[in-house]
C-alpha cells in the first residue's frame, strides 16, 4: 500500500501546501481494520499525530471507503475531523468504465484496438514492419483498469490509420503463420476498412482526450477542490455539447480520413438474422442484428 501525505508548510513567511510520497507499506491483511492498523502504525513511526489529520482520500474500494468497516470510518472514529473524500480521478475512471460497459459497440471497438496492438507486438519482426511504416506514436496495449489512459491506445491509430493499415497488409503478405496472416488481413480490410470503425476512432479519441485532460488535472498535487469541481463540470458540458454537435463533426472528420484511405464513406447495412423462437418468447426478440 502506498502512502502520500499533504501538509501545510509554514516554516517560512511563504505558507504553501506540500505533497510527499512516503513509500510503500507491507500489507498482509487487506480488510479495513488491517489496512487502518498499518496506516496508524506508520504515522506513529513517522512521529505524526493522527489527531492532526484533517482530510483523507482513497480509491473506491469497499475496504477503503466503507462507511461501516472501511479505513475512512475507522480513522473517523479516532479523529472526527479527518474529513473523507473519494478520489475524484478514480471516480471519474469508474464512471467512464461503467459508461463503456453498457455499450456493446464500445466493447467491440476496444477489442479491435487491442487486436491491432497484439498483431504487431507478438514478434520483433512484425513490430519492425510497423515502425517502418509509421513516423509517430506506436500503438499501445489497452489498459483494463485506467480507462482515461486508453487515449494513448487510440491516438496512434487515429493519427496514422492509413499507415497502420498498410503495415497490417504487409504483415498479412509476409508472415508465414496462417493465423497471424489472416488476422492482419482481416484487421486491414474489414476493421480499418470499415467507415463505422473510422468514425468510432474519431469519436473515442475526442472523448478520451477530454477525459484524460481532466484526469491529469485532478491528479495534480496543487489541485484545489473548487478547481476540481469546475473541471468536472466543464467535462459534463463537453459531453452535452458533443451530443448536439460532436457526432456530425466526427462524421465529417471520418469522411476525410476514409477518402484518404480509399474506403467507403457510408455505413454498412446490418443484416438481420432470424433465429428460431421458443414458444414463450416475445416475437420482437427474434431478430438479432449482426
Amino acid at each position: 500500500m502506498s502512502i502520500i501525505i499533504r501538509y501545510v508548510d509554514s516554516s517560512s513567511s511563504h505558507v504553501c501546501i506540500e505533497e510527499s510520497f512516503l513509500g510503500f507499506l507491507d500489507v498482509n491483511d487487506t480488510t479495513g481494520q488491517g489496512l487502518f492498523e498499518v496506516l496508524e502504525n506508520e504515522l506513529k513511526l513517522l512521529d505524526l499525530d493522527i489527531v492532526d489529520v484533517r482530510g483523507q482520500g482513497y480509491d473506491n474500494g469497499s475496504n477503503m471507503k466503507g462507511n461501516q468497516q472501511g479505513v475512512q470510518r475507522r480513522l473517523l472514529n479516532v479523529n472526527p475531523r479527518a474529513f473523507y473524500s473519494a478520489c475524484g480521478c478514480h471516480s471519474l475512471n469508474l464512471t467512464l468504465c461503467d459508461m463503456a460497459k453498457t455499450c456493446g459497440k464500445a466493447k467491440d471497438f476496444f477489442g479491435i484496438i487491442q487486436r491491432i496492438y497484439t498483431t504487431f507486438a507478438n514478434s520483433t519482426k512484425k513490430w519492425q514492419i510497423l515502425k517502418n511504416n509509421i513516423t509517430g506514436l506506436t500503438p499501445k496495449s489497452v489498459s483494463a483498469t485506467r480507462w482515461e489512459s486508453r487515449v494513448d491506445s487510440v491516438k496512434a491509430i487515429r493519427l496514422q490509420s492509413e499507415d497502420i493499415r498498410e503495415a497490417l497488409l504487409q504483415v498479412s503478405e509476409t508472415d508465414n503463420d496462417t493465423k497471424t496472416s489472416s488476422e492482419a488481413k482481416s484487421l486491414a480490410n474489414n476493421e480499418l476498412g470499415e467507415h463505422e470503425i473510422i468514425v468510432a476512432i474519431v469519436i473515442w479519441y475526442e472523448v478520451l482526450y477530454a477525459v484524460n485532460l481532466v484526469s491529469k488535472h485532478l491528479q495534480a498535487k496543487d489541485m484545489l477542490i473548487d478547481v476540481a469541481i469546475e473541471k468536472v463540470q466543464g467535462l459534463l458540458s463537453f459531453f452535452k455539447g458533443y451530443r448536439d454537435t460532436g457526432f456530425l463533426e466526427a462524421l465529417e472528420i471520418a469522411k476525410v480520413i476514409a477518402l484518404e484511405m480509399d474506403i467507403g464513406t457510408t455505413f454498412r447495412k446490418r443484416q438481420e438474422i432470424k433465429r428460431k423462437r421458443h414458444f414463450d418468447e416475445n416475437p420482437d426478440d427474434a431478430n438479432v442484428a449482426t
